[in-house]
């Protein structure tokens, strides 16, 4: 009887390996899938021992089965005992972060983040750290690239001289040889610098930022553009004109269209970081040229955050410089030769009349608005018309929106 039981509890171990085996893709990504199911019935300490251990020397399959064994143990803390014996997933983890297919390393780094939460403080100087420093030290680009995504869920639960040595890791991996780490690091500074204390955030981050901001590589300049929002909601006020501006107005100048785009579509974040002060004293003057942009897309960009770039801007002096300085470039736009340029003007050009009140709408406004109303392209006509509201609010009660002269008729068949 003993027998049959020590029997029958292998089998389900049996059939794993033997479907893992199979020549079919499909029976061992049905496989992977209920690997929980497996656990359980191994029980904790021979998943631990037996399953963890095979599922680590057996990572070299498809891509589609790598990727749902990623997703799997990111969820298996239970299934080995809990957080006391969380570090056992880490080694299949970490095999899973060096492969060549970019959504299996991205999943592999989801589940090491969701792990590195729910290591104890020692285990995560024990276990999880000298992890990453072994990705951020690795010969392949792609274990590299890895590292990248872990710095900061470790970093403020270790001690001072590690936090020290992550930081180096950091830097090092901003200074790679290989643009596609550099792009990772990138991507990853701006959730590094919410991490990281203030001073060393001044010391070693700021002049990361500065470094990949000037990268020979556009596609690395454009991600610092991201960090860059991240990076001035944690400085002082004077920091940031001294620390973030200059390379802000550098990157909105920048030669590759591609950067300036960045700095068009996350304006309205960038401002809101900058603080009103900054924005209405430094980034009017580049919003504008951004407006003004000899690529139609970073117009567009720009473009579509007219309302939200005003709406920011000091009470005091919005009015004015909405007058003066940025509806001369929203005119001009009306009149844009690319259809996305307009189209993207149009729905968000409406949202400038609360901001201008009655009779700045009815001098300003409501031309460009008729003008729009005629413009050959459905979609232009479209988003005037699904945001008459915002004119209706501000209309002289005399002069109701409804009341003015209407566009010429528009043939059918008209198209952009």
């Amino acid at each position: 009887m003993a027998e049959n039981e020590g029997e029958d509890s292998l089998y389900p171990i049996a059939v794993l390996i033997d479907e893992l085996r199979n020549e079919d893709v499909q029976l061992r990504l049905n496989s992977i899938k209920k690997l929980s199911t497996i656990a359980l019935a191994l029980g904790e300490e021979r998943t631990r021992t037996e399953l963890i251990p095979f599922l680590t020397d057996t990572i070299y399959d498809e891509d589609e089965v790598l990727l749902a064994l990623a997703e799997q143990l990111g969820q298996f803390t239970a299934l080995v005992g809990g957080s006391e014996f969380v570090h056992c997933l880490l080694a299949p983890l970490e095999s899973l972060a060096t492969v060549e297919e970019t959504v299996v390393r991205d999943k592999a780094v989801e589940s090491l983040r969701q792990l590195a939460e729910q290591h104890s403080n020692r285990d995560l100087e024990t276990y999880f750290v000298p992890l990453v420093k072994r990705l951020s030290a690795g010969d392949w680009f792609t274990t590299r690239t890895s590292a990248c995504g872990l710095f900061a869920v470790c970093y403020p639960r270790v001690s001072n001289a590690v936090r020290a040595e992550l930081r180096q890791h950091f830097r090092n991996l901003c200074g790679d040889d290989t643009p596609m780490v550099r792009r990772a690091a990138a991507s990853k500074l701006g959730e590094f610098a919410k991490a990281v204390e203030h001073e060393h955030l001044k010391q070693d981050l700021v002049p990361l930022f500065h470094s990949l901001a000037n990268d020979e590589q556009d596609s690395v300049r454009l991600l610092a553009v991201e960090a860059c929002v991240s990076i001035a909601n944690v400085l002082q006020n004077d920091e940031k004109q001294r620390l973030v501006l200059p390379t802000l107005k550098q990157a909105s100048e920048d030669k590759s269209w591609r950067v300036r785009y960045m700095v068009a579509d996350k304006f309205s974040e960038l401002q809101a970081a900058l603080g009103p002060e900054l924005s209405s004293r430094e980034l009017v003057p580049a919003f504008c040229s951004l407006l003004k942009d000899a690529e139609a897309e970073v117009r567009a960009a720009a473009a579509a955050k007219v309302k939200d770039f005003c709406s920011q801007l000091p009470a005091d002096t919005r009015q004015q410089m909405i007058l003066t300085q940025v509806l001369p470039q929203v005119k001009e736009l009306a009149a844009d030769p690319n259809q996305h340029v307009k189209s993207a003007l149009a729905g968000v050009v409406m949202g400038l009349a609360p901001l201008l009140g009655r009779d700045a709408t009815m001098e300003h406004l409501l031309p460009l608005f008729l003008t729009q109303l005629k413009d050959e392209c459905p979609e232009v006509r479209l988003n005037v018309i699904s945001n008459l509201d915002a004119v209706n609010e501000v209309r002289a009660p005399s002069r109701p929106f409804q009341s003015l002269p209407g566009p010429d008729p528009v043939p059918p068949a008209s198209r952009c």
